[in-house]
C-alpha cells in the first residue's frame, strides 16, 4: 500500500510546485513533435498564449447565474450565434454553450426525452435510432436516462443507411441521430437522407458535428465536395459542435445548437421550492467555468474566418499527401471515404496484422489509437503533425516490413493484447476486464505517487496489469479456438 497522500501542513513554495509541474508533463507524450494523432488541437505559440490569457482573466468568474457576470453572457450568447452562423442557422436557431461534445450529446438526448414526455405522454420507454459509429456518448447519456438506443449496421463504405435506420423506427423512437462525420472514419453519413427520413416520421433530428463543426465549413469553403450536413437540411433539428476542437479554444467547450426555441426550452432545469431560492440551470453543470467561454470567443475573435480558412487549406493538404502516400501502400487500405482531415486504415485481410504494425510504430514513438470492427488505425491530422507526415510514411513502411517477415509478432506485446481485445467473442468479459483496469486505476489503497528521480520517458510504461490482462485475453482467444473445433 502507498504512503496516504494529504493537504501539505504546510503550504509550499510556488516555484517548487510550477518547477514539479515542468517534471510531470516530461511523462506525458511530446505531441508538440507531431507524434500524437489526437486529442490537443493547437495552432500556434501565439494563439496558445492567447487562449492561457484570456482563460485566466475569468478564472475566478462562476457562470452559475447568467445575469451575474454580463461580460460572459455577452461572450456566450456570440460564440453560439457565431457558430450558428458557420452552420447556417437562421435567426431562430439558438443553443447554449456546454464544457464538452459529451455534455452536448447529453443535453440533446435529455432534451428529446423531455420534449417527448410533454408532447407525447403514451411513450414509457423512449428510444433512439442510430448507426453503430454513433459516437458512444449517446449511449452513455441513453443509459443514465433510461433510453434504449437501437443501432443500424452501416454500409460497406462506413456510412449509415437510411433505409436500415428506418426499419428500427418504433412507436417509442424520439430521436434519430447520426454524424456528420463519424469518429472512426471520417466518414460523412448521409444527413440529407435521414433527415429526410426524420421528416417523414415527424422525428427530431440531430447531427454530431462535434469533430466536423468547425472543420467541415472550411472544407467545403475551399472546394471539398461535402454534402449539405447542417441546418440548410430541413429536418435537422439541432447539431452539436466542438469549439474546443477545431475551433481552437480552450479545454472544455462545445456549442449545443436547436433549430428554435421550441427544442431549447425543454432542455432548462427548474426549482422553484429549494430553501436557497429558486434554481434554474440551463446547462447540465451548475457552476461553468468563465474562462473556457472567454478563451472560446477569443479564439474566434483572433482567428477571424481567414485564419480558420487558412488552418484547415495547410490541413487537408497535408491530409492529402498522407492519404495518397497510404494508397500507395500496397498492403493498406483507407477505410470508407474520409470527408476531413480524419483517415482510418487498416491492412487487406490484415495481413499482416495491423496491430503488430501499431506497435512497431509505438515503439518508433508515435501514439496511436487502435480501433475495432475491423481492426485499424486512426488518424486525425493536426497542425502539429504536417512536418512529421514524412517521417511517418517511412516509419509505417518499416512497420508493415517487420510485420511480414515476422508473422508470429500477433503473439507478442501490445499487438495481442488489442488484437484479441478486438476479436474475442465475449464482449462481457472484455466489459468486466476494462472496468477492472479502470478499479485499479482509482484504487488509492495500490497506487504510487510520481517520484523526482524517475527517469523522463515519451510514453508511459506498460500498466502492471497489462501482463495480467493479456494473459486472460490469450486464454479467451483458445477457448474460442477449442468451440470452433468442436
Amino acid at each position: 500500500m502507498s504512503d496516504k497522500i494529504t493537504i501539505p501542513a504546510q503550504g509550499r513554495d510556488k516555484d517548487t510546485i510550477l518547477d514539479e509541474l515542468s517534471k510531470l508533463h516530461l511523462k506525458d507524450i511530446p505531441w508538440k513533435e507531431g507524434r500524437a494523432w489526437s486529442m490537443v488541437y493547437y495552432v500556434d505559440e501565439d494563439h496558445q498564449d492567447l487562449l492561457e490569457k484570456a482563460y485566466s482573466s475569468f478564472f475566478s468568474e462562476n457562470y452559475l447565474n447568467p445575469f451575474a457576470f454580463q461580460s460572459l453572457k455577452k461572450m456566450e450568447l456570440e460564440v453560439i450565434q457565431m457558430t450558428a452562423s458557420l452552420l447556417h442557422g437562421d435567426e431562430h436557431v439558438t443553443g447554449t454553450m456546454t464544457s464538452g461534445g459529451t455534455e452536448s450529446i447529453f443535453l440533446a438526448v435529455y432534451t428529446y426525452r423531455e420534449r417527448a414526455q410533454k408532447l407525447f405522454p403514451q411513450i414509457k420507454a423512449p428510444e433512439i435510432v442510430a448507426s453503430t459509429t454513433i459516437h458512444p456518448a449517446f449511449e452513455k447519456a441513453a443509459h443514465l436516462l433510461n433510453i434504449k438506443v437501437k443501432k443500424a449496421a452501416i454500409d460497406q463504405n462506413m456510412r449509415a443507411q437510411p433505409a436500415e435506420l428506418a426499419k428500427l423506427i418504433s412507436p417509442n423512437t424520439i430521436l434519430i441521430a447520426a454524424s456528420a462525420p463519424s469518429y472512426p472514419h471520417g466518414v460523412l453519413d448521409p444527413i440529407a437522407e435521414i433527415a429526410a427520413l426524420a421528416l417523414a416520421k415527424k422525428l427530431p433530428f440531430h447531427v454530431d458535428c462535434c469533430i466536423g463543426g468547425f472543420m467541415l465549413p472550411w472544407v467545403e469553403k475551399l472546394g471539398y465536395p461535402i454534402a449539405p450536413f447542417d441546418f440548410r437540411v430541413p429536418g435537422v433539428t439541432s447539431i452539436s459542435a466542438d469549439a474546443h476542437k477545431f475551433g481552437y479554444g480552450a479545454k472544455g467547450a462545445s456549442v449545443l445548437l436547436y433549430r428554435s426555441m421550441n427544442y431549447l426550452k425543454h432542455q432548462f432545469y427548474v426549482v422553484t421550492d429549494w430553501p436557497g431560492g429558486i434554481y434554474a440551470s440551463p446547462t447540465l453543470l451548475g457552476s461553468r467555468p468563465g474562462g473556457a467561454i472567454a478563451a472560446t470567443w477569443s479564439a474566434m475573435q483572433a482567428l477571424g474566418q481567414e485564419g480558420y480558412l487558412k488552418i484547415a487549406r495547410e490541413i487537408m493538404q497535408a491530409t492529402n499527401e498522407l492519404k495518397e502516400a497510404l494508397e500507395g501502400i500496397p498492403e493498406i487500405i483507407i477505410l470508407g471515404d474520409p470527408a476531413m482531415n480524419i483517415i482510418a486504415f487498416s491492412t487487406i485481410n490484415n495481413q499482416p496484422d495491423i496491430f503488430v504494425i501499431a506497435d512497431q510504430l509505438e515503439q518508433k514513438g508515435w501514439m496511436l489509437d487502435r480501433q475495432q470492427l475491423p481492426n485499424s488505425i486512426h488518424l486525425t491530422v493536426m497542425r502539429h503533425n504536417i512536418p512529421v507526415v514524412n517521417q511517418y510514411i517511412a516509419d509505417l513502411k518499416a512497420a508493415i516490413d517487420f510485420a511480414q517477415k515476422n508473422p508470429a509478432a500477433v503473439a507478442k506485446g501490445n499487438a495481442a493484447l488489442y488484437g484479441l481485445m478486438a476479436r474475442i467473442p465475449f464482449r462481457g468479459m472484455v466489459e468486466t476486464n476494462v472496468r477492472h483496469i479502470f478499479e485499479e486505476l482509482y484504487d488509492f489503497s495500490k497506487s504510487t505517487s510520481i517520484t523526482e528521480d524517475e527517469k523522463p520517458v515519451s510514453l508511459p510504461d506498460p500498466p502492471r496489469w497489462m501482463g495480467e490482462l493479456n494473459r486472460l485475453l490469450t486464454t479467451l482467444a483458445q477457448l474460442k479456438s477449442f468451440w470452433k473445433k468442436r
